[in-house]
């Protein structure tokens, strides 16, 4: 057992959505669509009380750091009590903004849950990790469906909500170039705890069509309508939508972000400047015990 691990989690942005609560948080979830991103989340964690700091007393939990900065993560601070690693230090890294729609907080859920169980030898397998961060980041209100979705990488259709053993999940088999800007935050936990009724009807009709046609292109086009007819559409997303779409191309709207989407160059070719990275073909992993001797 070492007294450290470290896993990646992919980002992932979700075109369209339908919410489904229930009393069990491992059976609510999502229905919807999306994509796992290259930039995802580092996430180490050590054990012992040797490792932690002033930090846990700042934010009144476990010692957690987003690119070096403290922060207080619900479903982070679930997940290691769950895990009986509540002394543990969990160090994230990422480029990806938090709040815009990138499934941070649900990423770093899912990695501390892979990272702990290594560190302080839990013995837990794969899909009670990811049952286990699901619920968390349920609970906390903090997401539906990042979880299942980065565990499995791709372009994941969320066919039937929750984790595993009562979700369902299929995907889109490409892996095109993806760009995204993101303009700031939209708070997830205010849309999903309203009246998420419109929202639901929306995704549910878009992902009936995307079932009958699994494309990029179709996947591009059902985000931009579900947007618009769940009534969360953003005006700095909508002028971009408007702008890439004037210039031949396509976008749509990353939920729950004021971050816009697009695959292929269509932000670029917009005038953008984009970030840009690729689909992530696998979910969640363990990094190797020494990254450096395999980084050449």
């Amino acid at each position: 057992m070492s007294d450290e691990a470290a896993a990646f989690v992919p980002g992932h942005v979700t075109g369209f959505f339908s919410a489904h609560p229930d009393e069990d948080p491992s059976v609510a979830g999502s229905r919807g669509a999306g994509i796992a991103l290259s930039h995802g989340v580092n996430v180490r964690v050590g054990r012992g009380d040797d490792v932690r700091n002033d930090t846990d007393t700042d934010t009144g939990g476990p010692d957690v750091t987003l690119n070096g900065e403290p922060i207080d993560v619900a479903p982070v601070a679930a997940v290691l009590d769950d895990l009986d690693a509540a002394d543990a230090r969990v160090v994230a890294e990422t480029p990806l903004p938090l709040g815009a729609g990138f499934g941070v907080s649900g990423a770093m859920a899912l990695g501390a849950a892979y990272a702990a169980n290594a560190a302080y030898d839990r013995h837990r397998s794969e899909n009670e990790l990811v049952e286990l961060a699901h619920a968390a980041e349920v609970e906390a209100g903090t997401g539906l469906g990042d979880v299942v979705a980065q565990a499995r990488g791709g372009l994941p259709i969320r066919l039937e909500p929750g984790a595993p053993g009562h979700g369902r999940l299929d995907g889109i088999p490409a892996s095109p170039r993806v760009e995204y800007v993101s303009f700031g935050s939209v708070s997830t936990e205010e849309v999903l705890s309203g009246d998420t009724r419109a929202l639901t009807a929306a995704g549910e009709r878009a992902l009936s069509d995307l079932r009958a046609e699994p494309t990029t292109d179709r996947l591009v086009e059902l985000s931009r309508r579900f947007a618009r007819e769940a009534d969360l559409l953003t005006d700095r997303v909508a002028d971009a939508v408007e702008t890439v779409r004037a210039e031949g191309g396509d976008a749509a709207m990353a939920m729950l972000g004021d971050t816009v989407f697009a695959f292929g160059d269509d932000l670029s070719a917009a005038g953008y400047d984009p970030e840009v990275c690729s689909v992530h073909p696998t979910g969640a992993t363990l990094r190797p015990p020494d990254v450096s001797r395999f980084e050449r």
